[in-house]
Order: structure tokens, then C-alpha cells, then sequence
């Protein structure tokens, strides 16, 4: 419990890491101390995250998180599954890095889906692509995600240096930059790489290919120059949260559809569709066409769903407050 007196002691400090029901947090002293998440939530949403500004409550025998400060940006992913909640990967990050190896063929859907979700945090985006030195046609695989994605693009290899200089000024004094990616694509060693030691575990791809998941926590790491990384764990499945991100990683399509004759064209069979007219001239490919509807319809559907949960929830704690009020008569009745 946070009495009165703890909240007169209280200070501000950021998450530097999470664990299960507790977070490590940096002081304004520069020591880090581990606080309890005081009261259980419903929405993971609303749960400290790495990254995150916080106050802290208490002294050396316990300290607990009294609140989550206001986030500037926020990364987060639909939780794997049908569920309509969200899992926040990072708060308060200034530029998002879609990570990439180029030990295997990277697939475009995939980059596109991460794209949707760097932008939808707030952030700027760049896509980072590592192993330039497993890969002979680095140049073109880079050329390829600029001209079909519209994405800033960075080539590198930790093992050669290549790009390193480049990647390291994503993260100048006081920012924060967020790696997202799947496991294996090389996440971790660019951490350790850009912070100039080894600071989180790395493990070699597996025999088959796939990436392990060597980081199991989301961490924020300190890197010369007075910047900061957050290490993330590989995303197997990215869900998007919400139609939002989807200008951003789509201009070329965002901007076709407002050339169209109707407001809400739904870019089937209107006259007028300007998107289907890129279509069919070859201007907009088709596979990237089916790409932003695939993720519209995505974000979409988990908008609706989130919304009926939200108000499900409310109806619930409605419900709750309406019968411990009812109980409180009686009581004061007898």
C-alpha cells in the first residue's frame, strides 16, 4: 500500500527493464532499483513498459510503481491469437528499426507488417538491414524494400563494421531507438555491437534456419554517446493494432485513394477508383495492392473488436459497482 508519506518521498525515474509483476527502474541518482507493480490491471496497455517515465513510491524495504507518467510514443502489437488487446513493446522511443537479416531472402509482407506497426507508434521508421555480409546483392535487396516499400533504408554487418556509423546515428544524445524484428535477425549483436560491449546474450541461428529467442524480456541499454537502445524479443506474429500506421507505410497507396472520384471507394469496382487504375496500368503492384488490404482489414477488424471488449468491460464494472452499492444499503439498513 502507498501511504501518503511514500508519495511525499516519491521520484521520477525510466524503465529499464520488466519482469513479471516488477520493473527495474533508473533513478534520477543513476542507480537502478526494482519496484513493484503496485495494482494489478486489466489492459496490459496500462502496465509500465520499458521505456517508460514512472514514479516510484517507497523506500529500500519496498518500492512500488504509484504511476505511469504520459507516453510521447508507444510501440505495441495485437497479442498473438484472436484477442483484441494490445502488448506494448516500448514507450517513449524517438525512432523505431524494423531489423532485418539477409542470411535469408526477407519477405516484403512481413517488413510491410512491421513498418505498420513502427509508424503506428509515433515514431519515426528506418529498416535496418544486417548480414550485408552473407549477402551479395545487400544493394539490391535494399533498392528493392526502398522503391516497392518507400522506407528509409540502412545496410550493415557487425561482423565487417559496414553501416555501423550509420545505424549508431539513429540514436543520438538523449533518443531512444527500438529494435523490432524476428528472432535471428540480429537484434541483440547490434545492440552489443552499437553499445560497444557485450551487454544482452546472443545465440547462432539453428540448424534449419530460424531464428532462436535468445532475449526473453524487453531492455533499454545505454550506448555511447548518451543514447538508448530497447532490445526486444523476436515477433514471430505482428498484429497490427489499428488502421493508423497504415498511411504511413502505404503513401503510395494513401495517396492513390484520395485521388479516387468517391470519398469511401472501396476500390473494387467504382468508377473513378484511382487505385485500381495503378492497378491496371502496373503503377501499383497487385501484391502490394492485397498487402495494405490484408492489413486494413486486419486493423479494422480488431478496432470493432477492441471496442465491443471495452464496452463489455465497462459493463461489467458497472454491473460490479451497481451491486456493492446495493450491498452498502442493505448493510446500512439492518
Amino acid at each position: 500500500m502507498v501511504t501518503e508519506g511514500d508519495r511525499a518521498t516519491a521520484w521520477s525515474g525510466r524503465v529499464v527493464r520488466g519482469d513479471r509483476g516488477h520493473v527495474r527502474v533508473l533513478g534520477p541518482d543513476g542507480r537502478v532499483v526494482t519496484a513493484r507493480i503496485a495494482v494489478p490491471v486489466s489492459d496490459p496497455l496500462e502496465a509500465p513498459c520499458v521505456g517508460d517515465w514512472v514514479t516510484v513510491a517507497g523506500d529500500a524495504g519496498e518500492r512500488v510503481v504509484a504511476e505511469v507518467l504520459p507516453r510521447r510514443t508507444l510501440v505495441e502489437r495485437a497479442e498473438p491469437g484472436r484477442s483484441s488487446r494490445h502488448q506494448p513493446l516500448a514507450a517513449n522511443v524517438d525512432t523505431v528499426a524494423v531489423v532485418v537479416g539477409l542470411d535469408q531472402m526477407p519477405s516484403l509482407e512481413k517488413v510491410e507488417r512491421l513498418l505498420v506497426v513502427g509508424w503506428s507508434s509515433g515514431a519515426s521508421v528506418h529498416v535496418v538491414l544486417t548480414k550485408s555480409d552473407l549477402a551479395a546483392d545487400a544493394a539490391d535487396v535494399a533498392e528493392d524494400i526502398t522503391t516497392q516499400l518507400g522506407a528509409d533504408v540502412l545496410v550493415c554487418s557487425t561482423r565487417t563494421g559496414e553501416g555501423i556509423a550509420e545505424v549508431a546515428a539513429l540514436v543520438p544524445a538523449g533518443t531512444t531507438l527500438a529494435l523490432v524484428g524476428a528472432s535471428g535477425a540480429g537484434k541483440s549483436t547490434l545492440v552489443n555491437t552499437l553499445a560497444g560491449e557485450e551487454v544482452v546474450e546472443t545465440s547462432p541461428i539453428r540448424a534449419d534456419g530460424r531464428g532462436r529467442h535468445t532475449t526473453v524480456r524487453r531492455e533499454l541499454v545505454p550506448v555511447p554517446g548518451g543514447g538508448w537502445v530497447v532490445d526486444t524479443p523476436g515477433l514471430r506474429g505482428v498484429g497490427v493494432t489499428g488502421p493508423d500506421g497504415l498511411e504511413a507505410a502505404f503513401t503510395d497507396v494513401a495517396d492513390l485513394a484520395a485521388s479516387c472520384r468517391f470519398r469511401d471507394c472501396s476500390h473494387q469496382v467504382e468508377p473513378g477508383c484511382a487505385v485500381r487504375a495503378a492497378l491496371d496500368d502496373g503503377s501499383l503492384s497487385l501484391r502490394r495492392y492485397e498487402s495494405w488490404r490484408t492489413l486494413q482489414r486486419e486493423g479494422l477488424w480488431l478496432r470493432r473488436r477492441a471496442d465491443r471488449r471495452l464496452a463489455a468491460e465497462e459493463g461489467r464494472r458497472v454491473r460490479q459497482s451497481t451491486r456493492a452499492q446495493r450491498r452498502l444499503r442493505r448493510e446500512r439498513g439492518r
